[in-house]
């Protein structure tokens, strides 16, 4: 090979391996900037000092999203037993009553018609056949009432049976101005103390609460429950509960109330199975903790541990909080 020959190879050599220096940084460069963005991700979301997740969003991004927060407020709650039950049909206790009306009536009838045939018998005016015939015709309606009673006792308890104002009673619940209800505990449960009240709701809503005054016990067993049964009157039907409609309920004992926190729906977010809610621990910081709903309130949930009173949840922004924690962690 003459020199001018080798001289020709060797700048070809030296241009083939400065393009491929040039290609190779080429390559790198959508490392580099995924690398950068992966990291700006990542740097949202950080560990605490117990290993715990904290994700930083600044004051401008949350305004920008539109995240709240609220402090939580402190509750007392009765101890609580839940029960399930349904708006009791009283049709048949109107028929009682209306028998109960008709031998009354028949039972004063037969009064007077006894005290007049012995009037008239101890003048000679009647005969001794016509006044049994008023004595057995007074004993018979007077054992009809005596019927009728124990009916009223044996279905729907000395509670309802022994009121005073039956009749409006019934008038209420038979024009749905107030409901009555009968709450059943699972075979085997008894309650430590007689409820005070009751707070209900239907299967189709469990975020209003229907309050209902304690009547007395059940006299019968729910078929299915086979466990002790409670009546309660729901005293203004605003909500509109029909006879036969399925309801859940807590009875209120009276004992010590439990302390806890009234947690609003809206600062739940439900991931992997399991509730939580986002603390704000700092102005910029936010940690995910997972709660235990106990019981609902008109205004939320109770929360008797994990949370304390004046603890700032996230009550809009949550799901954002929780797309941001999952892409720090590369899920």
């Amino acid at each position: 090979m003459n020199s001018t020959s080798w001289r020709n190879c060797l700048a070809l050599f030296v241009l083939t391996s400065l393009l491929a220096g040039c290609g190779g940084q080429k390559k790198e460069e959508p490392k580099e900037a995924s690398s950068e963005k992966a990291s700006e991700a990542e740097s949202r979301v950080k560990h605490g000092t117990n290993g715990e997740l904290i994700v930083t969003v600044e004051v401008k991004i949350q305004q920008s999203i539109g995240l709240q927060t609220t402090p939580l407020a402190p509750v007392q709650l009765s101890p609580q037993v839940k029960a399930y039950g349904r708006v009791l049909d009283v049709s048949p206790l109107a028929s009682l009553l209306a028998e109960m009306t008709a031998a009354e009536a028949a039972s004063q009838t037969s009064q007077a018609e006894l005290k007049r045939v012995k009037t008239l018998a101890a003048q000679n005016n009647a005969s001794e056949r016509a006044l049994q015939a008023a004595q057995a015709a007074a004993a018979h309606e007077q054992a009809q009432i005596q019927s009728v009673r124990l009916r009223l006792l044996a279905g729907w308890g000395s509670a309802i049976s022994q009121r005073q104002d039956l009749p409006d009673f019934v008038q209420s619940l038979a024009t749905l101005t107030t409901a009555l209800v009968q709450l059943d505990l699972p075979a085997g449960e008894v309650l430590p103390a007689t409820p005070t009240s009751a707070c209900l709701f239907t299967l189709g809503d469990q975020t209003k609460p229907i309050a209902a005054e304690w009547l007395g016990h059940s006299s019968t067993a729910d078929p299915q429950m086979q466990g002790q049964g409670f009546l309660f009157l729901v005293l203004s039907n605003s909500s509109g509960l029909v006879p036969g409609t399925s309801v859940s309920g807590f009875l209120n004992l009276p004992r010590e109330p439990r302390a806890g926190v009234s947690l609003p729906r809206s600062a739940i977010v439900r991931f992997n199975g399991a509730t939580w809610v986002y603390l704000q621990i700092q102005d910029e910081q936010f940690q995910r903790q997972k709660v235990t709903l106990e019981e609902p309130l008109e205004s939320g949930w109770f929360v008797a541990s994990g949370l304390k009173p004046q603890d700032k949840v996230v009550t809009i922004g949550g799901q954002q909080l929780l797309s941001e924690e999952l892409k720090g962690q590369g899920e």
